[in-house]
């Protein structure tokens, strides 16, 4: 076997079924030895959006498994591997798993030969778990650990830079057998939870918030059973929406980006006696959630790793598994009705009324208010990063985990196509739809030739404003000149015909609904360009 039959193996073992990348010379043994082992290479037109398609495929596993394989991004070496720095930036910040393949040259060779080479681990280590060089002997071990990182704790990307004469080197090693998976987190805390259960049973007014750890494990139906049982509403941040089905009377919705659902939120937190953060990581919270609670609050964090955000404090911390955490907890505490003056239901409310379709008839509210009655509920939506995904992240409501899928704490554009395909690619079967702001899609637009290539159909919402939307609001909000913030409009119905796919302007409810059916049954992409006007989300979030 070479070496790069060994990391191939070690892959197919730990459960990795697809690599996504751009391939070039150095990585060529690779790519084959992953063919041989039945890894499927899928080819697409940029790093950072095969990154993209990994971790949407990673999602779509995870739905079904808490143990899913971490996703592959394959990259040759230098432009290869630095095309990928924000791919892999967000998968560190999102907590995604991932396994970053670059191909590199040997160590002798680089002394003397400096045609794109540079130090791939120096340029990644601030953004990865771990970094490994691999070193014929010791692949085997390597791969056993680099997947373990990748998978603990916080997921997050790990990076192994393969030297040609390695890859393409004999070895007398053999693959693992079985690679461990990760612990599975069934721990219950030690100490704290008599101290919190009495807590608990004093509190008028409990509330929950859960993020992204808490979706990570697999806690949604431990997190509704317990707030359905203490009564307790539930916050989440928007990559944790759909831990509980959002149409249940105690689910608010996402939080932390929209300063007017956090004008409803917040005095929610303020007014609660008891706090519980459920796999909270505050990496997706704006300013507006630094120290949102009165230090006299009892406030109660179930986390499996350390906090050290200092975003806020907190008065209590069990450390295990969420899901165990509150199963634990919820023994001896009888069922009760929580808030008596019904404050978080008219919080549901206000927050409805809020985000309601304009007036007018027409914009991007009304957008994404059709569309949701439109697409099945078992539609999977994702979001690029704009004004419209702040908008859309308190309209769109989802009934489980991973139905709206984004980047919510690096918050990157350029994720939402590749996202919505890699979730395609693993569950060919669910609606996918893409929303994205013109500039957004305009990044990315070589990827819809790989929906074409990947037979993907996908349909692809495009906000049309001409203009970066929430940089503009920033802009004038700040009584800065307008600079740089506004551009042409393309025309993307066109552009979605020419590389394969279906594409028309929307500019009304009837043909939006008429639209969306109707890409729902094409077996081709499709791209609904709304044209909204600029100023649009002006008092929308």
């Amino acid at each position: 076997m070479t070496g790069a039959d060994i990391i191939a193996a070690s892959l197919k073992v730990a459960g990795c079924s697809t690599a996504f990348g751009i391939p070039g010379g150095e990585v060529l043994a690779l790519v084959d030895a992953m063919s041989l082992a039945g890894i499927r290479f899928v080819l697409t037109k940029h790093e950072n959006a095969a990154g993209f398609m990994a971790e949407g495929a990673w999602h779509a596993e995870a739905t079904d498994s808490n143990d899913a394989a971490p996703g592959i991004l394959v990259a040759t070496l230098g432009p290869g591997m630095a095309n990928a720095v924000n791919v892999v930036a967000n998968a560190h910040q999102e907590r995604v798993p991932m396994i970053f393949l670059t191909g590199c040259v040997d160590e002798a060779e680089a002394e003397t030969y400096t045609h794109q080479v540079f130090d791939h681990q120096a340029v990644l280590r601030p953004i990865v778990k771990a970094s490994f060089r691999a070193s014929a002997g010791a692949l085997a071990p390597m791969m056993q650990k680099a997947l373990a990182l990748a998978c603990e704790g916080q997921p997050g990307p790990v990076h192994i830079d393969l030297p040609i004469s390695v890859a393409e080197g004999r070895t007398t090693e053999v693959p693992p057998a079985r690679i461990a998976p990760p612990p599975s987190l069934r721990d219950t805390p030690a100490a704290g939870l008599d101290e919190t259960r009495a807590l608990l049973a004093a509190a008028n007014r409990p509330l929950v918030i859960a993020g992204v750890d808490a979706l990570n494990e697999g806690a949604g139906d431990a997190i509704a059973e317990f707030c359905k049982a203490a009564g307790a509403p539930l916050i989440t941040t928007y990559k944790a929406k759909g831990l509980m089905d959002e149409s249940h009377a105690l689910a608010l919705g996402g939080a932390g980006l929209s300063p007017k659902a956090d004008r409803i939120l917040l005095p929610l937190v303020e007014a609660s006696d008891f706090i519980l953060l459920a796999g909270y990581d505050p990496i997706e919270m704006r300013t507006g959630w630094r120290n949102p609670w009165s230090v006299e609050t009892n406030v109660v964090e179930i986390a499996s790793v350390p906090r050290t955000h200092g975003m806020h404090t907190v008065s209590h911390t069990l450390t295990g598994g969420v899901a165990p955490t509150l199963k634990a907890l919820a023994q001896g505490i009888a069922s009760r009705p929580g808030w008596s003056d019904g404050e978080p239901g008219r919080a549901r409310t206000d927050l409805e009324n809020a985000f309601a379709a304009e007036d007018a008839g027409w914009g991007p509210a009304t957008v994404f208010h059709a569309l949701r009655e439109a697409l099945p509920k078992t539609t999977v939506a994702t979001a690029d990063s704009g004004a419209h995904r702040i908008l859309l992240s308190q309209i769109w409501r989802v009934a489980k985990p991973r139905q709206l899928l984004q980047s919510a704490a690096l918050c990157t554009m350029g994720c939402a196509v590749p996202l919505a395909a890699g979730y395609k690619y693993k569950r060919p079967d669910t609606p996918v739809v893409a929303f994205v702001g013109d500039a957004g899609l305009e990044m990315g637009l070589g990827e819809l030739a790989t929906l074409r290539d990947l037979n993907l159909p996908v349909i692809i919402v495009v906000l049309v404003d001409a203009s970066l939307a929430l940089i503009e609001l920033k802009q004038r909000s700040s009584q800065r000149a307008n600079a740089g913030v506004d551009f042409g409009e393309s025309d993307f119905p066109a552009i979605a015909k020419a590389l394969g796919g279906h594409g028309v302007w929307i500019g009304d409810t009837d043909t939006l609904r008429r639209e969306a059916d109707a890409a729902l049954a094409r077996d081709s992409f499709t791209v609904l360009a709304c044209r909204i006007g600029r100023k649009a989300y002006d008092g929308t979030f």
